[in-house]
């Protein structure tokens, strides 16, 4: 695989764009946007030394959206035929004109939108032959079983190579974007026999693939973690700290985002509503938006809307200071857009002092959480209810591995009782984090 698989140059991109738009304009359309993408990659799963699967996939599109008035319609294809952009504006043009007017319908306001391209340096293209990406997908599982016999079996070690390209464009006159990459490297293993059997798995992903870890290191790190999880216990219901693994947390913080974004908001399905400004965290939380960090997984001059992203501060001193708003969402609840059409960009949570170690002996006694099952949250209340598994610590050490729990609390209550942040931090996604310690939750066992 190499830069040159491209099917399309980005010249043709803006094109095909700027087709689409005069389309849109000569159809009778008083607004229009629209993206024009194309990807490719490949894709290798060993298991048990074995290749299992060698996948390829290449997708183009051309999504477009237009509005009369404040009619929206949107239509898309994969046929980037002259013929096929007229007609899927017409198709688009046609969905409008028999959709309800929405006073909250439209573009950004045009000072909004990005005016420069800017290189973030998200394109590192990997020119891995199969044979190559077969051979480091082995070297990771035989990592794995070489670390013990107990390592009996494996779901397998995967490498993945991904390029992308894609222009958006608006009848305001925004026109811009630019080529990407992501790669990973993953390994999943099975520790044990019989019903002791455990699994557990590792990953690493960048925009470059020098950025990776080792696929030794992911496969030895993955048996390790498999293997620390037998004889795995069930615990007494109690109520106790949790420390959330650093992955976690991760997903700690995207609950905060959920939350806090414009579609909870606006239909009233948040447990935090009306909380801009409020103090929502201990004062030693901080939660930053970077959006044009070089190289990062989710670094992006601007949002799907085309608006320019700015760096924030969305928590300061535990104080809610900003929520995460598209154009359509701000509208609706009569506030600016914060650029954040089509997610977060690099929510960066400030780490503290204490490193994992450090935070075990902080917890003294409690409950460390590995891995979480269930989608039991209930953004509307902030019912928090999870199956969990992972490792009960006593005076600051893992004693033993536990599973079959359920770990139970409320949201608002465990963001406000978060006791420390580690150091630990983890990039996963959008996300950058260490290891959360809340101080008291319910653990449900036996």
């Amino acid at each position: 695989m190499s830069a040159l698989e491209f099917s399309y140059t980005p010249e043709s991109l803006r094109q095909y764009a700027a087709d689409v738009l005069r389309h849109a304009r000569e159809l009778g359309a008083t607004a229009c946007e629209t993206d024009v993408s194309e990807a490719f990659g490949q894709s290798v799963t060993v298991r048990k030394n074995e290749v299992e699967t060698i996948e390829y996939n290449r997708d183009k599109g051309i999504a477009v959206s237009v509005y009369v008035g404040q009619q929206r319609g949107h239509a898309s294809t994969s046929d980037f035929s002259p013929q096929a952009l007229r007609a899927t504006v017409e198709a688009a043009l046609s969905i409008a004109r028999f959709t309800a007017a929405d006073p909250c319908a439209g573009l950004p306001e045009a000072k909004l939108l990005a005016k420069k391209s800017v290189d973030l340096d998200l394109y590192h293209p990997w020119t891995l032959p199969v044979e190559e990406a077969i051979t480091i997908a082995r070297n990771c599982e035989q990592a794995a079983f070489a670390v013990s016999p107990q390592v009996k079996n494996s779901e397998g070690a995967s490498v993945s190579v991904q390029q992308s390209q894609f222009i958006s464009a608006n009848s305001l006159g925004f026109m811009d974007g630019f080529p990407t990459t992501r790669h990973y490297i993953s390994c999943a293993v099975i520790a044990g026999a019989g019903a002791a059997m455990q699994r557990d798995d590792w990953y690493s992903s960048a925009r470059n693939s020098a950025d990776l870890a080792s696929p030794q290191a992911i496969g030895d790190y993955a048996a390790c973690r498999a293997l620390s999880r037998l004889g795995a216990k069930r615990l007494k219901t109690r109520q106790a700290p949790v420390l959330f693994e650093a992955p976690l947390a991760a997903g700690l913080i995207g609950s905060l985002v959920h939350a806090v974004s414009g579609g909870s908001l606006y239909r009233k399905s948040s447990f935090l509503l009306d909380s801009l400004g409020q103090k929502i965290f201990p004062e030693h939380v901080r939660i930053s938006e970077r959006p044009h960090l070089r190289g990062a997984m989710a670094s992006s001059p601007f949002d799907d809307d085309g608006v320019a992203t700015q760096e924030r501060e969305v928590v300061a001193d535990g104080v809610l200071q900003g929520y995460f708003l598209s154009t359509y969402s701000a509208r609706k609840l009569g506030m600016q857009t914060t650029g954040n059409a089509g997610g977060s960009h690099n929510l960066i949570v400030h780490p503290g002092k204490l490193d994992f170690a450090g935070l075990l002996r902080e917890m003294g006694t409690g409950l460390l959480v590995t891995e979480l099952l269930g989608q039991g949250v209930n953004y509307v209340t902030g019912d928090y209810s999870r199956g969990a598994a992972g490792y009960w610590v006593e005076r600051g050490e893992i004693a033993y591995p536990v599973q079959e729990i359920t770990i139970a609390g409320n949201l608002r209550d465990m963001f406000q009782n978060i006791a420390a942040i580690g150091k630990d931090v983890l990039v996963r996604g959008s996300k950058q984090v260490g290891s959360i310690l809340v101080e008291r939750m319910t653990i449900a066992g036996n």
